[in-house]
């Protein structure tokens, strides 16, 4: 439909919606630059009325010009209602680029002047090919002898955003070319991309090495159920002055991470002792503090919880961002309707117990076992519960 419309001249108003870095604004000049027309450019974030305004001005005297708004869904609705009657009138055809969906973030009456487009992700062989031909066209990169022999990182990091994935072979190829003289070798590794990408967070020292020492040696008298270390490395911090509301802090992670759902009033009772100890401050919040201590300690123990979310995020991150199944998509308008959204998705409530199976998981991990309960009497139960609804499906 867009190249018929780019054959005959005869361009709708029109909305492109997708990701960051697949194209909007590549495809928004070279709309432009193929109808050879009057060509105004707004971005959304910096813009306002006025200068909406203005270019309609610019556009009457020019006539048949296009408009490029970036960011499109950052205009509020005198924003947007400011295009209407140029929309309207054809003094201005609108091509918008959102990463938001259209039919929440623009208003109906612009919506209904639109077209709107749907852009997808790109894919891994659409990256390869764009790192293969910028390392052939770019002029910088061309200097240097540059050999691909790893690119999953390069991929993984960019998470389907072109223009992420060729600023970061840039900082690589930068970082890599320090040493090296124009023509040398450059040889691009996943070890060496990780390596250059990762954020680096200086060490925070209040007291020194003793001050993680003796929090470290804290954390783990109570993960390992003693009750005895625990207040005693609690006393040598509130002794050294300790801010009191960092150590109530690491007590109300170690409750989810450490403890979880093995005793979920653990959370609860190191929540209530953070907001208490706030507000009492020292030197009656160490009794909180070693009350709270002294439960968390005695408390059974599972990281089940905690385990589940890093594997969750270490299969987001090895697997890019798989789209959300089309059943499992809310559709509250007629534009998610026509696309599939909602479609064949079960009312969980609809079923004998509440429940009725179908896949929550994205294509390609179905099935995927993430939370492993933990062998103590409340999460045993959560297993039960589990293994009841999915039977074998994920092993429980």
């Amino acid at each position: 439909m867009l190249r018929a419309a780019l054959e005959t001249g005869k361009l709708p108003s029109l909305l492109l919606w997708g990701p960051p870095g697949v194209g909007k604004t590549t495809i928004a000049h070279i709309i432009a630059s193929t109808l050879q027309r009057p060509a105004f450019h707004l971005s959304a974030i910096s813009a306002g009325v006025k200068d909406v305004r203005e270019v309609i001005e610019k556009a009457k005297e020019t006539g048949n010009a296009i408009l490029f708004i970036d960011e499109i869904h950052r205009f509020n609705k005198g924003q947007q209602d400011a295009l209407l009657g140029a929309v309207e009138k054809g003094i201005i055809t609108l091509i918008g680029a959102t990463t938001e969906n259209p039919s929440f973030e623009v208003n109906s009456a612009l919506l209904s002047r639109c077209q709107v487009y749907v852009l997808q992700s790109l894919s891994v062989s659409h990256l390869l090919q764009l790192l293969h031909q910028v390392l052939q066209e770019d002029a910088w990169l061309k200097q240097y002898h540059i050999t691909l022999k790893e690119t999953e990182a390069l991929l993984r990091l960019s998470g389907g955003d072109a223009r992420r994935l060729l600023n970061l072979l840039e900082t690589v190829v930068q970082v890599l070319a320090t040493d090296a003289a124009p023509a040398h070798e450059i040889v691009i590794t996943d070890e060496k991309v990780l390596e250059i990408a990762q954020t680096r967070m200086a060490l925070y020292d209040k007291k020194g090495e003793q001050h993680y020492d003796i929090i470290s040696a804290f954390i783990k008298s109570m993960r390992g159920s003693d009750p005895n270390g625990a207040v005693y490395w609690l006393a040598r911090m509130i002794e050294a002055g300790e801010d009191i509301e960092f150590i109530a802090r690491r007590m109300l992670i170690l409750a989810s991470e450490d403890i979880g759902n093995a005793n979920p009033t653990a959370l609860v009772m190191a929540n209530t002792c953070f907001e208490a100890v706030r507000k009492i401050g020292y030197p009656e919040g160490r009794i909180i503090l070693g009350q709270c201590a002294v439960y968390l300690a005695c408390s059974p123990k599972s990281y089940a919880s905690y385990m589940a979310i890093e594997e969750a995020l270490g299969l987001a991150r090895s697997h890019g961002d798989k789209p959300v199944p089309l059943h499992l998509r809310n559709a509250p308008t007629g534009l998610m309707k026509n696309l599939g959204y909602g479609k064949d998705y079960k009312y969980s409530h609809m079923g004998q117990g509440n429940f009725l199976e179908q896949e929550y998981l994205p294509p390609g991990i179905e099935g995927t076992r993430l939370y492993d309960p933990g062998r103590n009497a409340r999460e045993e139960e959560l297993r039960r519960f589990l293994k009841e609804r999915w039977k074998d499906k994920y092993g429980y």
